[in-house]
């Protein structure tokens, strides 16, 4: 019997090849690109708050990972502390978009606007799995701004009781880990 399930595990292997990493698809080469993904892309690393001066500090924010074969940007905010959350950006077709997995327990989703400009991204909300938005305390809004390679601002906009709560999402100035 063992040696049956082995034979099996063989003959599964070399009918996939991918098993053993051959035969890996490219998605660059499908064609499909994504501008705002693509702007994204170049974020990835660790990112500290910047001090009152600019400067870097020892605080990490945020590290920016590629995931899903190259097709998905993840976030990973305050990595390692008590309100880590994960923010995933992934195109749609010529659409940037965003759902943000909060510490709220809720994933409130948003699309870039194509009007921000180059280096800058306005999120807006879409919906979101787990909250009600006349209510419930989220992210309903947040824009990214690319600074220069090495330096990068948040501004969120929270909500709740359906209104812009002002006490959530306080803006950030980051700047890249060497």
């Amino acid at each position: 019997m063992l040696r049956q399930m082995w034979m099996g595990g063989l003959v599964l292997a070399a009918l996939c090849p991918t098993a053993f990493g051959e035969g890996k698809h490219d998605h660059a080469a499908s064609g499909k690109s994504n501008p705002g993904l693509d702007k994204m892309k170049t974020l990835v690393g660790t990112w500290v708050a910047a001090d009152k001066d600019g400067k870097p500090t020892d605080q990490v924010v945020s590290v920016i990972k590629l995931t899903a074969g190259g097709t998905t940007v993840q976030e990973t905010l305050f990595p390692g502390q008590d309100h880590e959350m994960i923010s995933m950006y992934t195109a749609d077709g010529a659409d940037l978009l965003m759902t943000h997995y909060c510490m709220l327990g809720n994933q409130p989703r948003m699309k870039a606007t194509p009007k921000a400009g180059a280096n800058k991204f306005n999120f807006e909300f879409t919906g979101g799995g787990n909250l009600d938005v006349k209510k419930d305390k989220h992210m309903h809004a947040a824009t990214l701004t690319i600074v220069d390679k090495d330096h990068l601002e948040i501004e969120g906009i929270g909500w709740e009781n359906g209104a812009p709560a002002k006490e959530m999402c306080n803006g950030m100035k980051l700047v890249r880990k060497p």
